[in-house]
């Protein structure tokens, strides 16, 4: 064959630096969006703990005519904190004003530095009163 018709099979250098650009450019876009979505699915997690600590306090109130409350109330309500909530919310159980009947705050404080720190901390009292941020609902 003569040297002018042989061809090399291949990509070429401006081929492969544009398809490197476009798949950073897709990256770009895709990666907050899918942090977005893991901090959603964290945030679902500490609600769903949260609704649990407030089914087991009513269950706890017919027992012991008045709420589990304090450092150790996850404790007396034998409830370990799950994985999933525990490396991004700290969740307290806090006395509401001293009338009958009782009160409590369940609050889910989002650790400082943590990517659910935008969320901003969520709370349910014993009327099943939701807020996130300061925010009424969640």
């Amino acid at each position: 064959m003569n040297g002018n018709t042989l061809r090399r099979s291949g990509f070429t250098l401006l081929e492969l630096m544009i398809t490197i650009a476009v798949l950073a450019i897709l990256a770009s876009i895709a990666y907050p969006a899918y942090q977005d979505q893991l901090r959603k699915g964290r945030r679902a997690h500490a609600q769903s703990f949260v609704v649990e600590v407030a089914s087991r306090q009513q269950h706890y109130l017919l027992d012991a005519r008045t709420y589990a409350v304090g450092a150790d109330a996850l404790t007396v309500l034998n409830l370990p904190v799950p994985p999933e909530v525990t490396g991004f919310y700290t969740v307290t159980v806090e006395p509401g004003a001293t009338v009958s009947p009782p009160t409590y705050t369940i609050r889910a404080i989002p650790i400082a530095g943590s990517s659910q720190q935008p969320d901003g901390e969520m709370t349910m009292d014993q009327a099943g009163r939701k807020t996130r941020g300061g925010q009424p609902g969640w």
